[in-house]
């Protein structure tokens, strides 16, 4: 289970380090204290200023990417899902609240309304443990080989992400969780490893990560960010952008209800071959299996 990959010890440089260099000290004089006498990595109003936003860029690119590469991260599997689907017995029991509340309301459309959605997410509930199940077998291969490959990476929330970033940590290993600063977004959940534990301003660059690595795509049912990061995947692989992954969708009905993909192909928006590129998956067992299959000639002798 052990990192072989990581430099705890690195080499140390006969230069001094920007931290040396960068020794606190009292302002002696008006000059010193003055914001213009700061050195420019340190000046942190600088670096926030509009004009750096290509430094700000290259920044959150670098570091996210140097971490990866002292932590042997070669390969990964991107799982999305909603943050609203929670564990089944959470979302049974925020169902009978909300049973209980339109039952003492009978003429309030809201609490109608939002008992009507409590069912529908307990129907999907079943997807939280499935996100739990496949990313702890995906990490019992992970972690054969120094933790190289197949690391499960999310977006680091809760919901669907939370579980497979349970599944990986419940299996003893190590999972990325890719952070992004919303509003209603305040911590990563609490089974993303510390250490693979990012934070993002732009989008862009989150969404760079997610792609560099990732050996399939595995999407639960979800809202408009899933959505987005399915959507930039499939037009990746289509305009040959990246190589072909699997692309997996889990539960049928879901998807075919939300997106009709027959449809783009029948208004000849898309190939049929656009249409391929996705699968309709049930189970972790179906996921898993068609992942494997799918790199099987590339991991010989590696998983």
């Amino acid at each position: 289970m052990t990192d072989s990959h990581a430099p705890d010890h690195p080499q140390p440089s006969p230069w001094p380090s920007a931290a040396e260099e960068h020794a606190p000290a009292a302002a002696a004089s008006p000059q010193m204290a003055s914001a213009s006498y700061r050195l420019a990595y340190a000046d942190l109003d600088f670096l926030r200023r509009p004009e750096l936003r290509p430094v700000r860029l290259q920044l959150e690119l670098l570091k996210a990417e140097l971490v990866q590469q002292e932590q042997g991260i070669e390969s990964t599997v991107v799982i999305f899902g909603s943050t609203r689907i929670p564990e089944p017995d959470t979302a049974r029991a925020r169902l009978h609240a909300a049973e209980e509340a339109a039952a003492g309301a009978p003429d309030d459309p809201e609490l109608a309304r939002r008992a009507a959605i409590a069912r529908r997410i307990v129907d999907k509930a079943r997807y939280y443990d499935e996100a739990r199940r496949l990313a702890a077998m995906i990490t019992e291969v992970s972690q054969r080989n120094g933790h190289r490959d197949y690391v499960v990476v999310t977006g680091g929330g809760p919901g669907v992400m939370e579980a497979a970033n349970r599944g990986a940590f419940e299996a003893g290993g190590k999972s990325l969780g890719l952070s992004i600063v919303l509003p209603r977004e305040e911590r990563p959940n609490r089974y993303v490893t510390p250490k693979l534990s990012f934070q993002f301003h732009y989008f862009a660059v989150r969404k760079m990560h997610f792609v560099l690595r990732a050996r399939a795509l595995v999407v639960f049912p979800g809202g408009y960010g899933t959505l987005d990061e399915l959507f930039e995947t499939l037009a990746l692989i289509q305009t040959r952008k990246v190589h072909p992954v699997p692309v997996l969708l889990f539960g049928r009905e879901y998807w075919e209800r939300i997106v009709d993909f027959d449809a783009l192909v029948e208004e000849g928006t898309i190939d049929p071959r656009d249409r391929d590129l996705i699968q309709f998956v049930e189970t972790a067992e179906a996921a898993w299996a068609i992942i494997r299959a799918f790199w099987k000639d590339a991991d010989a002798g590696v998983v």
